[in-house]
């Protein structure tokens, strides 16, 4: 009988460079947006204009990457009250 070793981090969330789960496409999607944007200012006024305007919008969008990873993988809203659903069987 063999026996096989149990992989125990089958249940976390995928990470990379410190971004969790749907965090690491938010982190390419900012930096590679960054740089089109930058890129086509660049492309339309000047150079260093473009190249200012990539940076800045690169680390903007990947700083709110980081801000929002900090709220959590799964966005919960916070409700606190009393709610109150009808009933609509009718029997």
């Amino acid at each position: 009988m063999e026996r096989y070793p149990i992989y125990k981090g089958l249940e976390q969330p995928l990470s990379y460079k410190g971004l969790k789960g749907k965090f690491i496409g938010w982190g390419i999607a900012s930096l590679g947006s960054g740089l089109f944007f930058g890129g086509l200012i660049g492309a339309l006024s000047s150079m260093y204009l473009g190249f200012l305007l990539s940076i800045l919008l690169s680390g903007g969008l990947f700083s709110y990457t980081l801000y929002r990873q900090k709220g959590g993988l799964y966005n919960k809203t916070k409700t606190s009250g009393l709610f109150i659903h009808q009933n609509r069987l009718r029997l």
